[in-house]
């Protein structure tokens, strides 16, 4: 597929994904206090593994290209971007700290059964799938926060969930930083591996590529809605 047709197909995995019964949950649950600690606190979990899960794509891609752009990535991710001085997880420590929890209680969380699962079949796809297949299952995941492909559903992950919070708990933009950068830096991640894509994933990786996308927003389908199962017992 050409870029324009790996653009259309995953948007359409990802729009499929957040209409579906478990996504919907997930936006309508009442945001506490409590239950907005556990969001932030297993999403810092989600976000922490992440770092693992490019670095296994890394290391089974042969090219260069994508390897530079994969460093690329992961030094706004770890280290500092336009957003950030001090890599994203700083985001949720701060983020955390509006919710009066301390840099500790963020970063030292129990998993829940569905994040603990999600998190170890993430790392399973891309330590053994092929590169181009563990490249799908975590680009496709930052889609789910581009606003632009979202706009006609409300918009993505982190803007619909920032307003949940100034509706049920009063916040402010400055409250939520990890909301805020991530509705914003996922757009340029979205489109940063199109290319790649176009170029590698041909013949019959083409079909193994757009599988191992579809599983990965079941992933997400299932780590969102154990969260909100979970935020709903602070209802």
């Amino acid at each position: 597929m050409k870029r324009a047709e790996w653009r259309k197909e995953l948007g359409e995995l990802v729009r499929d994904a957040m209409r579906s019964p478990e996504l919907d949950h997930y936006f309508k649950v009442k945001i506490t206090k409590p239950g907005a600690q556990v969001l932030i606190t297993q999403l810092g979990l989600f976000i922490h593994h992440r770092r693992d899960c490019w670095s296994h794509v890394s290391g089974n891609c042969p090219h260069m290209s994508v390897k530079q752009k994969i460093l690329q990535h992961e030094y706004g991710e770890v280290i500092k971007d336009n957003y950030t001085e001090h890599g994203h997880m700083e985001l949720i420590v701060r983020q955390g700290k509006a919710l009066d929890l301390t840099p500790e209680q963020v970063m030292n969380v129990e998993p829940l059964p569905s994040t603990m699962a999600t998190l170890y079949a993430w790392a399973w796809m891309t330590r053994e799938k092929s590169w181009l297949e563990g490249l799908a299952s975590l680009t496709i995941t930052e889609w789910a926060n581009d606003d632009r492909l979202l706009h006609d559903v409300g918009g993505g992950l982190s803007s619909r969930m920032a307003k949940r919070w100034m509706d049920d708990l009063g916040f402010g933009w400055e409250q939520m930083p990890n909301f805020k950068v991530h509705s914003e830096a996922d757009e340029e991640h979205s489109d940063m591996f199109l290319e790649d894509l176009e170029k590698f994933a041909t013949g019959e990786k083409e079909t193994q590529v757009y599988q191992a996308a579809k599983e990965s927003m079941d992933l997400m389908k299932i780590f969102r809605g154990g969260i909100a199962k979970e935020m709903e017992r602070f209802g």
